[in-house]
């Protein structure tokens, strides 16, 4: 799969830009603040729906304009695909595909499989479970369309149980009938998540340690930890032991949307005793064994978004992965940087055609 072409209109600091890529390396070069990542939060758009930097919808549209348009043109199993992402402010956001708009953006994800590696991964170290289950979330979605099924319906009932519970505490009552049907809802989709992101972490584990290694060269040990409270029973008998902590607190205490992933180098947390090389190179390691699976699942080359890819990490390092992707059998790559000479050095290692696109 390949991005032939893009077109901004109105997209964040852009007000017009078009560029035709390079089937295999793409550098995207400038001083800082003129726009580099926004390229590629464009193209990361394109394959999700909604920026990989700014969830807020509208503060992507430039400011003092009324909409934005993100147009893409891709080659896709000898076919072409054209992508239309488009909002106006006020309205809801449009994704269209060959000038048909989804009815539901679930429909396109996985359509147009990519990772990205940028310096905001760090959120996956140092903030909470949430931003480590959307990954995993965001990695099994986007070759199973199930997965997000039931993601969305869990949510949208552990909405609904959440509600029920600030209702019962407001009113001053209580009705165990009503409860039991959202448990008995949440369990039947809890099991199916949780066994699904156990089944992905038992084949994605191994994957990411050999990432490690090759990035690492073998220095440390690294793991990867699934923590949920489904190891521990079942959902409905977890619901109904908690039942009084979740009337006091008013929300759901225990199930699969409290899971984690516990990150640890040499069996210690790496938010705390990883160097910020160490980190790094975790990071990169996770983004390019999610290339892997994808990869395995889809039978497609996902584009490979590096952003910013010399941050903290040396020059040797970033050859280390640049190699990666031209022994690999990688498919188009897109990178960002500030010095165009030195992109320039590490992509000539490779034996790839490339392409400089100076902002």
């Amino acid at each position: 799969m390949i991005l032939k072409s893009l077109s901004l209109l109105n997209y964040k600091n852009f007000d017009s830009k078009s560029f035709i890529f390079n089937e295999k390396i793409n550098c995207i070069v400038g001083n800082n603040g003129i726009g580099k990542t926004n390229v590629l939060d464009a193209i990361y758009h394109l394959s999700f729906g909604k920026s990989y930097f700014n969830p807020v919808a509208s503060q992507n549209i430039k400011h003092d304009e009324a909409f934005f348009v993100i147009n893409g043109e891709y080659e896709k199993e000898n076919k072409t695909e054209k992508v239309v992402v488009s909002l106006k402010r006020g309205q809801t956001k449009v994704i269209k595909r060959n000038g048909k708009p989804y009815e539901k953006f679930s429909e396109h994800i996985g359509f147009l499989p990519l990772v990205i590696i940028s310096p905001a991964d760090r959120d996956l170290i140092i903030e909470g479970s949430d931003t480590r289950r959307k990954f995993i979330d965001s990695v099994i979605s986007q070759s199973d369309k199930g997965y997000l099924s039931s993601l969305i319906n869990y949510n949208k009932i552990l909405a609904q149980r959440n509600a029920l519970l600030k209702y019962f505490a407001l009113n001053h009552t209580f009705n165990k009938d009503t409860l039991e049907v959202y448990n008995n809802q949440l369990n039947d989709y809890g099991v199916v998540i949780f066994e699904k992101r156990d089944a992905f972490l038992r084949t994605f584990i191994p994957i990411f340690k050999e990432r490690y290694q090759a990035i690492s060269n073998g220095n440390e040990t690294v793991e990867l930890q699934y923590h949920s409270d489904l190891f521990e029973t079942d959902l409905n008998t977890l619901l109904q032991k908690n039942i009084n902590k979740d009337k006091t607190l008013q929300y759901t205490s225990v199930g699969i949307h409290k899971d984690d992933l516990h990150f640890n180098i040499e069996n210690h947390p790496i938010k705390k005793f990883g160097s910020q090389g160490q980190q790094k190179s975790f990071l990169i390691a996770l983004k390019l064994a999610q290339f892997d699976f994808i990869k395995a699942q889809s039978n497609v080359n996902p584009i490979l978004l590096l952003d910013d890819i010399f941050d903290k990490l040396d020059e040797n390092r970033v050859a280390q992965i640049i190699k990666l992707v031209d022994n690999e059998n990688f498919g188009q790559l897109f990178i960002s940087d500030t010095h165009a000479e030195r992109t320039e050095n590490a992509v000539k290692q490779v034996h790839q055609s490339y392409e400089i696109f100076k902002l």
